[in-house]
C-alpha cells in the first residue's frame, strides 16, 4: 500500500481541510469528498479524519488525522468543512470500532461491549481525543478557522446521550455556518435554539459533477459484465449485515423472487459498506441460496465508481443505505430503502426522503412488503424523478454558493 505523505507544513495560502467519516469505507462518506472538493473549483483542500487511512483503493483519499493536523496548524486561519454524514449522532466507541479490520472489530466489541465505561476509554485512547462524538471537531482544536457543517445528519439526535448532545450542541454553536440534510434534524437543532439551514445531502450532485467518469466504469470490468449477465435489466440491491438473520433473508429472498417474476429483472447484490457494521457479503451468498429461480449476482467491488456505476446502469434501487438511494436519485432512478422489521424509528432514509421526496415515492419498506415497494417504484413517473434530480441540483449548487462565502 501507498504511504500517504505527511503534510509538515499548510500551504502558503489559507488551507482547506475536508473533514469526514471518509477515513474508513462507506460509499456515501467517500463520495463527499469528492463533491465538495469538485465545488470548490480552483481550492487544494487537505483531506482529514480521525486516523491516517489510505482510501484510495476503493477510489476515496490519502486521509490525514486530524489531531495532529490541529496540532500543527490550530493557530492558522483555516477552513474546516465537514463533509457531511450522519456525524452528529455518531459517539467515539462506534467511530473507532468501524475504522478497525473487521477481525479485531469482533475480538473489540467481544471484549468491551458488556462494559459500556471502559469501551469508551478505550475509543478515546484510540482516536487520541477525549470527544464523545468526534466527528464533530471541536473549536478549540482551530480557533481561528471558519467551520461550516455541510449538510451533516442526525436523525436520531433526540436520541443520544445527554452528554454526547451537549458536546455537539456547544460544537453547533460555535460553528460558522451550520447545513444539514433534513428536517428532522433541522427540528431538532432548532428546540436547542441551534439554527441551521436546510441543505440536500452533497450526493445529489454525483451524476452532473461526474456523469462521465461512472459511465467509463459501467462500460468496463466487472459492472459491464453485470450488465451483460442481465439482458433484462437488473436492480441494484443492497442490506447491512443486521438483515441477516433467517427470517430476515427468508423475508427478502420471497419479496425479490416476486419482484424479480413480475419485472423480468434480476438481482446485482453490492455492498455499500466494508467497514464493522455494515454489508457482509456471507449474508448475500445465504440470500442467494435462497433465490434458486432467480438471476442473482453478487458484485464483487468495492471502489466508489463501480457501485456508481452499478446504480446508475440499473432499472432501480432497493436497500438500507441512505445513498444507495441518493445516487439513484441523483440519475433519476426508481428507489426504495429497505426497513428492518426491528428498527425502532425510519431512521435517516425516512427523514431524507420525507424532506427531499415528492409525496408520490414511498420512502421505505419493511422486509415482508420488498415486493410491493419495488413494484411501486418501478411504476414511478420518469419524468417526476427527472424533476426531482434536477431540483436537488438547484438547490445544492445555491446552498453551497452561500457556503463558499464563508470561506476565508
Amino acid at each position: 500500500m501507498a504511504r500517504i505523505p505527511l503534510v509538515r507544513e499548510p500551504p502558503a495560502h489559507i488551507p482547506t481541510i475536508l473533514f469526514g467519516a471518509f477515513d474508513r469505507h462507506n460509499f456515501g462518506d467517500l463520495l463527499f469528498p469528492h463533491i465538495v472538493a469538485a465545488m470548490l473549483d480552483d481550492r487544494n483542500p487537505v483531506f482529514a479524519g480521525l486516523v491516517d487511512a489510505d482510501l484510495r483503493r476503493f477510489g476515496g483519499h490519502a486521509v490525514h488525522a486530524i489531531a495532529p493536523l490541529a496540532a500543527a496548524w490550530g493557530e492558522r486561519a483555516v477552513n474546516l468543512i465537514h463533509v457531511g454524514g450522519e456525524i452528529l449522532t455518531c459517539g467515539a466507541w462506534h467511530a473507532a470500532v468501524m475504522l478497525l479490520p473487521l477481525p479485531e472489530a469482533r475480538a473489540v466489541v467481544a471484549r468491551f461491549d458488556p462494559r459500556p465505561e471502559e469501551a469508551l476509554e478505550w475509543a478515546q485512547r484510540r482516536l487520541g481525543t477525549r470527544a464523545l462524538a468526534p466527528y464533530c471537531v471541536p473549536r478549540d482544536f482551530f480557533p481561528g478557522a471558519r467551520v461550516i457543517y455541510n449538510a451533516v445528519g442526525g436523525a436520531g439526535f433526540g436520541e443520544c446521550d445527554e452528554a454526547l448532545r451537549a458536546e455537539v450542541l456547544a460544537n453547533l454553536r460555535a460553528a460558522d455556518t451550520i447545513g444539514v440534510r433534513d428536517r428532522e434534524t433541522r427540528a431538532q437543532l432548532a428546540a436547542a435554539s441551534v439554527p441551521a439551514r436546510l441543505v440536500p445531502d452533497p450526493a445529489v450532485m454525483v451524476a452532473v459533477l461526474f456523469g462521465e467518469r461512472i459511465a467509463r466504469h459501467a462500460r468496463v470490468g466487472e459492472v459491464a459484465q453485470i450488465r451483460a449477465a442481465f439482458p433484462q435489466g437488473y436492480l441494484a440491491v443492497q442490506f447491512s449485515a443486521d438483515f441477516g438473520d433467517d427470517a430476515t433473508l427468508d423475508a427478502i429472498a420471497a419479496g425479490l423472487e416476486r419482484s424479480a417474476r413480475s419485472s423480468g429483472h434480476g438481482v446485482a447484490l453490492f455492498r455499500a459498506g466494508a467497514a464493522p457494521w455494515h454489508d457482509d457479503t456471507a449474508c448475500y451468498a445465504r440470500l442467494a441460496a435462497r433465490l434458486p429461480t432467480t438471476l442473482v449476482r453478487i458484485v464483487e467491488s468495492l471502489d466508489i465508481w463501480d457501485i456508481c456505476a452499478l446504480i446508475a446502469a440499473s432499472r432501480g434501487y432497493c436497500g438500507s443505505s441512505l445513498h444507495g438511494r441518493i445516487v439513484a436519485m441523483a440519475f433519476a432512478l426508481p428507489r426504495v430503502n429497505l426497513l428492518h422489521r426491528r428498527a425502532g424509528h425510519p431512521g435517516k432514509q425516512a427523514a431524507f426522503a420525507a424532506t427531499w421526496e415528492p409525496p408520490q415515492v414511498r420512502a421505505t419498506v419493511e422486509v415482508d412488503e420488498i415486493a410491493d415497494g419495488i413494484g411501486e417504484a418501478l411504476n414511478a413517473d420518469p419524468e417526476q424523478l427527472r424533476q426531482t434530480a434536477r431540483e436537488l441540483v438547484e438547490r445544492y449548487r445555491k446552498e453551497f454558493d452561500a457556503t463558499r462565502q464563508r470561506l476565508v
